[in-house]
């Protein structure tokens, strides 16, 4: 694919189709919207795409006969036509409502050089010609859609073209044939210059802006048995003032997926405009992860004695056990413990103005390891726990921090008598500060990465809580190659 048309397709459209209104009918996962100020900004650096796809417009040599008073009945031929310079000043890229974009081009301007033949009987003339062509406007719409896998599509419709004037310097200075240019040639050639704009145009969108496209993945590996669904759940919608489209964003298992039983929440989304892209996520990202990693199993754990630290006072053994419970040191004695801890339930991450918090509940079992690998269980607790939330957003993913604060136990269910749980909330305390947590926020560290296509670079980012969903505003620069 030629780089211009990657430039195209990257700013024009790679943007736009990561970006959703206020109050949606659908239910995406996430949302994001491109602004004026971006659309302003595609439309400059589109230019500089269309400029090279007009370079390589090839024109058709013009000839024919002609008869001109004092000089009589020739042959005449304009060949060997080539774009010198493509000029594009002035571009709007405007959101075309239940449609799609438009993109208006103006102020433009194509210098062609080429050459000139002219044969009366025996006589023959040749020589150069420079062309100025001035005024050139350029209108087409991009009708933006997806296909039921969640792809977008893209395809242009009511292209035009218009020439205001040409200029024309002939080699040799031939008055007459300075007004042979204008009589026969001039119409011709704008004629025909307006057609291979809209054709160019045409030909950029059908045969490499839409093949492109065709290349994005709808999902995106995650780790080893997650990932996340980044289809398109309608096609983009167009309003008078911006571009908005609407991502399903659900993290599922790669192996085993199956339907989610809470649907995402209905976004409200500020009108902000001071940058040129919007992200929302919803919460419905961050809780189907946790649907998944929890249904996974990869929030359970298990604690043995060999992973107590040394200096700890406390072991996971009955003798260990014997000030605050007897029975168990003297129904077990000299024996091993393991505490195996679940989730209840998949945590539900919370969205509140500025905050992000959850409250896991686990329950731990207790055992005997008795010989033979027997397990004998012996007591259960449940354990509240409070956790808050933090969250970064850099040039291309969001990744994640917890700070739990100090979880509570309740003694559930006892085989070896009532017992006092505080000293296993101390070791609890620290196993999971220590272990659990901090691989979860190794995970998290790792984030998500935001829907973008190749070189696309975000910029002076911003980050707001809101109930449901995160509001992530940035600015967008396209990296050249």
């Amino acid at each position: 694919m030629p780089a211009s048309a990657r430039a195209l397709a990257s700013l024009l459209l790679g943007l736009l189709l990561t970006s959703a209104p206020g109050a949606l009918g659908v239910r995406p996962g996430l949302v994001a919207r491109i602004t004026a100020k971006g659309l302003e900004y595609v439309a400059k650096e589109g230019l500089v795409a269309l400029q090279r796809e007009l370079h390589e417009i090839t024109l058709p040599d013009f000839d024919g006969d002609f008869k001109i008073k004092h000089v009589g009945r020739g042959n005449y031929e304009f060949h060997s036509l080539d774009i010198r310079s493509c000029e594009l000043l002035a571009s709007a890229l405007t959101p075309l409502p239940g449609q799609g974009l438009s993109l208006s081009i103006s102020d433009s301007s194509i210098q062609v050089h080429g050459k000139w033949k002219v044969r009366k009987s025996f006589l023959r003339l040749q020589g150069s010609f420079d062309l100025w062509v001035k005024g050139v406007t350029i209108s087409v719409n991009l009708v933006l859609g997806s296909e039921p896998s969640g792809r977008p599509t893209v395809t242009a419709s009511a292209c035009s073209s218009h020439i205001h004037d040409v200029e024309v310097d002939l080699s040799g200075a031939l008055g007459w044939l300075v007004n042979l240019f204008h009589d026969e040639i001039e119409s011709k050639l704008q004629r025909t210059l307006e057609s291979k704009i809209c054709e160019a145009v045409q030909e950029s969108v059908t045969s490499d802006l839409q093949p492109y496209l065709q290349t994005l993945p709808v999902t995106t590996e995650i780790d080893s048995f997650a990932g996340i669904d980044y289809s398109l759940m309608e096609p983009p919608r167009a309003t008078a003032q911006m571009l908005d489209v609407m991502l399903k964003a659900e993290i599922f298992n790669r192996d085993h997926r199956s339907p989610v039983a809470f649907l995402a929440p209905v976004m409200s989304l500020p009108e902000e405009h001071s940058r040129m892209v919007y992200f929302a996520i919803s919460d419905y990202v961050f809780n189907t992860a946790s649907q998944v990693y929890y249904e996974a199993g990869y929030l359970n754990f298990s604690i043995t004695d060999d992973v107590v630290p040394p200096t700890s006072n406390l072991r996971l053994t009955t003798k260990s056990f014997r000030p605050f419970v007897p029975r168990l040191a003297k129904r077990y004695p000299d024996m091993n413990l393991e505490l195996q801890g679940r989730v209840a339930s998949a945590p539900v991450l919370n969205f509140s103005p500025g905050n992000l918090s959850l409250a896991p509940q686990m329950e731990i079992e207790a055992f005997v390891l008795l010989p033979g690998s027997v397990k004998e269980p012996v007591f259960q607790l449940g354990v509240a726990a409070n956790v808050s939330a933090m969250l970064t957003f850099n040039a291309s993913k969001i990744t994640g921090f917890l700070k739990p604060e100090k979880i509570q136990v309740e003694l559930k269910e006892s085989k070896v008598g009532v017992f006092n749980v505080e000293l296993l909330e101390a070791l609890l305390n620290y196993y999971l500060i220590n272990t659990l947590y901090r691989e979860v926020n190794e995970k998290l560290a790792k984030g998500f990465r935001l829907p973008l296509l190749k070189h696309i670079q975000l910029s002076d980012p911003v980050l707001q809580i809101h109930k449901d969903f995160l509001f992530l505003g940035t600015n967008i620069q396209y990296l050249r190659v």
